[in-house]
């Protein structure tokens, strides 16, 4: 037969138990926090005359990202100052936390590249195909799609097929 707990050892018992749950509680609370910690900023750069490139900035937007947009006619510097192959351009280019984001990327493909942190230049979705982020026509089936991830060496590998 057990013996009933003395007063005291049921205290430091419940101590242990209100301990506990203000513990989880404090976690608890700070997660929410945590999930949404803010993406790095995206640093787009694009023509003003350029419609689609305000269509995948406002794509960004929606997925949560932080934008912050330049207009400059000196696209061609930009590309070439980030390490964009020429084989990989589009209409407009972006960067996030050293990558280089080039033409209409999907969110979820930056998402997964920024969580994965692979050693590469960045993610390109070379031209302007029908369909990807920004370049909806309503009416118009979209076209089949990669977006290339570009290696240190300027190389690609296909990222994501869409």
């Amino acid at each position: 037969m057990r013996a009933a707990a003395s007063p005291a050892r049921r205290r430091v018992g419940m101590l242990t138990r209100r301990g506990l749950i203000a513990g989880a509680l404090a976690c608890s609370a700070s997660l929410p926090l945590a999930a949404q910690e803010a993406a790095p900023v995206v640093t787009v750069y694009r023509s003003a005359s350029c419609g689609c490139c305000g269509a995948w900035v406002d794509h960004m937007k929606k997925a949560g990202f932080e934008t912050k947009v330049v207009m400059t006619e000196e696209l061609a510097a930009r590309k070439r100052e980030f390490g964009v192959p020429d084989a990989a351009e589009s209409c407009h280019t972006a960067m996030v936390d050293g990558y280089f984001v080039e033409g209409h990327v999907p969110a979820a493909d930056v998402r997964r590249l920024l969580r994965e942190r692979p050693q590469a230049r960045g993610l390109a979705v070379p031209e302007m195909p029908v369909g990807s982020p920004g370049m909806e026509v309503p009416g118009v089936k979209a076209d089949r799609y990669d977006t290339w991830l570009i290696a240190k060496d300027g190389s690609h590998t296909v990222f994501a097929s869409h």
